[in-house]
């Protein structure tokens, strides 16, 4: 018996039309069903091919492996609690205690430029975090209404004018390189901020027009708790992040020295506003803080210890509860999923790339410092493209510009790094582009990385 096709022929052009009308009955769902499916096709055929070809054993990429896995590690142990979680609950706060009327009037798309773009671009001075930390609360005033030029300036200024930083490039890298990159810094924030509300200016006209007609809530409580209380959280970010200074004497050696009684002091300020003007009781409050202060008494040499129960006390404190301290938990932890699992991607990828600060990663650093010598156009360009890709952590660009100096770069490629690497990396631009879109991101990422280059040009050829 011989089988038949369920295919049907194709089309005639001399068959009569109620065949071809057949044909196209079929065909037409067919092609419908596959154009669907062609994607992940692709998407599978593609890691079949990666896993396939994938150089296990090749000393270089299992190197890379390796790295990337040891900067996940360091970057979980050092920059994620110490770091990211008292900012996810900064940028938390800001979305619930920060009154939208207050974001508008000093970082709005109708507030006065001179009062937006002061206040973002001088941030830093006050925030001396890095490219990751910053990101929560750029999240949070970018959510609660803030102008596109304000909040770009805001994301660059938080980690690149970041006065320790600036004062340890003076210090390592000579005077001339610290006051460039301090000009330049602040600069950029107002410029870049300035471009992208330039470029974006139909988005930023309908945002005003809407903010123009919108109620504003009243406050709902004085400006100066509010103030009180968002400067013990970040007391608490920026002296348990304080980085260790170049001289072991000095002001700022003694402030290295005191960073956890100033930690302490802001926390005992954060848990007293609680119970004054949060309603937290006194017998709630005390438990968690006579806990913290056994650990750190006990542990003297572990502050990380007491300061993970800090965290869990607050966490557990806020959770719990059904006001407004409730909704500051809810936010908080709607950053953490936001953020979180792609900073950590972006530095698996940057690792495998590039290594650790010391250590290689898929490419070599020979390139980088062969690429980055002299002063030509492509040098400049090449050390502001890998600086933006690369993660910085607070004040480690510093000792690796000193090395890569002593190899050969030229100063106008290290302030091109130095303009372009603080204030961006891999894991920075994927959370970026989940706040604003890939355009946007990709367009920012273009702006810093062209104004790195062409100020790097200029330094080296008038002033190195």
């Amino acid at each position: 018996m011989a089988l038949t096709s369920r295919t049907p022929p194709a089309p005639d052009a001399t068959a009569p039309s109620s065949s071809r009308s057949a044909w196209l009955d079929w065909g037409a769902p067919a092609l419908e069903r596959w154009r669907g499916e062609w994607k992940p096709l692709l998407a599978l055929l593609a890691v079949f091919l990666l896993l396939f070809y994938l150089p296990v054993g090749n000393p270089r990429f299992d190197a890379a492996v390796v790295e990337a896995l040891e900067l996940a590690k360091w970057y979980a142990r050092e920059h994620v609690i110490l770091c990211l979680l008292p900012a996810f609950f900064i940028a938390g706060a800001i979305a619930v205690f920060v009154s939208q009327g207050s974001v508008m009037r000093y970082l709005g798309a109708g507030a006065p430029k001179v009062l937006a773009y002061g206040v973002a671009s001088v941030s830093g001075t006050v925030l001396a975090v890095c490219s990751c930390t910053v990101l929560p609360l750029f999240a949070g005033i970018h959510r609660r209404g803030a102008g596109l030029g304000p909040a770009i300036a805001f994301l660059y200024a938080g980690p690149a004018v970041n006065v320790l930083a600036i004062i340890l490039t003076a210090t390592v890298l000579g005077p001339r390189l610290g006051i460039a990159r301090a000009v330049g810094a602040i600069l950029f924030a107002v410029i870049i901020g300035l471009l992208m509300a330039l470029i974006y200016r139909g988005e930023e006209r309908t945002k005003r027009e809407a903010q123009a007609n919108l109620p504003l809530p009243a406050e709902t409580r004085p400006l100066y708790q509010t103030a009180l209380f968002f400067a013990a959280l970040v007391g608490i970010l920026v002296f348990a992040n304080w980085g260790a200074p170049g001289s072991a004497d000095g002001f700022w050696a003694w402030m290295y020295a005191s960073k956890w009684w100033f930690t302490a002091l802001s926390a005992i300020a954060l848990a007293v506003m609680l119970v004054v003007w949060m309603g937290v009781t006194w017998q709630t409050m005390l438990i968690p803080v006579l806990f913290v202060a056994g650990l750190a008494f006990v542990l003297p040499t572990q502050p990380l210890i007491p300061f993970v129960a800090g965290l869990i006390g607050l966490t557990l404190l806020t959770s719990t509860r059904e006001d407004e301290l409730g909704d500051w938990f809810e936010q908080s932890w709607g950053f953490a999923k936001q953020i979180l699992p792609l900073l950590l991607y972006g530095v698996l990828i940057s690792g495998f790339l590039l290594g650790r600060p010391g250590a290689e990663g898929l490419v070599p650093s020979a390139w980088v410092a062969a690429a980055v010598g002299g002063n030509s156009l492509l040098a400049n360009f090449v050390a502001a493209f890998l600086g933006a890709f690369m993660y910085f952590a607070t004040l480690t660009e510093v000792p690796i510009l000193q090395g890569l100096l002593g190899s050969g770069m030229g100063e106008g490629p290290a302030l091109a790094l130095l303009l372009a690497g603080p204030a961006l990396s891999l894991p920075n631009m994927l959370v970026i582009r989940s706040v604003l879109g890939t355009q946007k991101t990709v367009v920012y990422v273009a702006l810093v990385i062209v104004a790195a280059t062409f100020s790097g040009l200029f330094y080296g050829a008038f002033f190195a």
